[in-house]
C-alpha cells in the first residue's frame, strides 16, 4: 500500500471538518484529527456542527474543545432540524456558501456520499458542489441502516490517539449513551476492522473515501 502524505505548504495547514450531527465529526475522523494535530501543530481547523438541541451543540462544543486542545480552531453551529435537511435544503445550502466565503481549507473531511441518512447524503453533496477542487475525505458513520461501503483511504491510528477518540466520545456525549450501537466496542471494532484492512502496524485506524486524488509526479 502506497503511503500518501499531505504536501508541505507556506503557512498553515487549513482544515475544514462538517458534520450533520453533534459527534459525526469525532465518530468518522476524531483519530485522524487527534493524528493530524500532531503532525500540523500550527493547523488551522474550521470544526462545523449543522444541527443539534441546544444540549446537544454544547456536548459538541465541549468535545471538540477537548480534541483540540489549545489548537488554532474555530466551532461554528448551524441550526438546522434533525432528519429534516433535505427538506430544508436551500436554507443549508445558504450556510455552505457563507461558509465558503470564509474558508479556504487544504483539506476537508465530510460526510460519504452513499451515506443511507438522508442528513449526511445531503452534507456530502453539498461538501463537493461547494469546494469542488478541493481535497475530500468522506468518513464513515456506523449505523442500524448497515450501509458501510469500501473505503480506499486510511489513517493508521496510534494508541493514544485510539484511546483518546473514544474517551471523548464516551465522556462528552451522554446524550447518546442510552442509544444501543453507542458503546466502545462499536467503534474500537470498526478501527480495528480498518486496520486489518491497511494493514496498519498498530492494528487500528480510520477509513475514508477519496472521490477523487491528484497524483503528481
Amino acid at each position: 500500500m502506497l503511503p500518501i502524505r499531505l504536501a508541505e505548504k507556506e503557512g498553515p495547514l487549513n482544515i475544514l471538518c462538517i458534520g450533520a450531527h453533534s459527534d459525526d465529526i469525532e465518530i468518522g475522523c476524531g483519530g485522524a484529527m487527534l493524528t493530524l494535530r500532531k503532525r500540523y501543530p500550527d493547523a488551522r481547523i474550521v470544526w462545523v456542527v449543522l444541527s443539534g438541541s441546544k444540549e446537544r451543540q454544547e456536548e459538541a462544543e465541549r468535545a471538540a474543545a477537548a480534541m483540540l486542545g489549545d489548537a488554532d480552531y474555530e466551532f461554528q453551529t448551524g441550526h438546522f432540524r434533525d432528519g429534516f435537511f433535505p427538506y430544508q435544503g436551500l436554507e443549508v445550502k445558504e450556510f455552505f456558501e457563507s461558509l465558503k466565503k470564509t474558508t479556504e481549507p487544504d483539506v476537508i473531511f465530510t460526510h460519504h456520499r452513499n451515506d443511507l441518512h438522508q442528513d449526511h447524503r445531503l452534507v456530502s453533496e453539498l461538501t463537493r458542489n461547494t469546494w469542488r477542487a478541493h481535497f475530500v475525505l468522506e468518513y464513515e458513520i456506523p449505523k442500524y441502516d448497515a450501509d458501510l461501503g469500501h473505503p480506499n483511504t486510511f489513517v493508521p491510528l496510534e494508541p493514544d490517539v485510539l484511546a483518546r477518540k473514544i474517551a471523548v466520545l464516551m465522556e462528552y456525549f451522554g446524550t447518546q449513551r442510552s442509544k444501543q450501537w453507542f458503546d466502545e466496542e462499536t467503534f474500537r471494532g470498526l478501527m480495528r476492522l480498518r486496520g486489518i484492512e491497511c494493514a496498519s502496524p498498530t492494528g487500528y485506524a480510520e477509513a475514508f473515501h477519496a472521490p477523487k486524488l491528484l497524483l503528481l509526479g
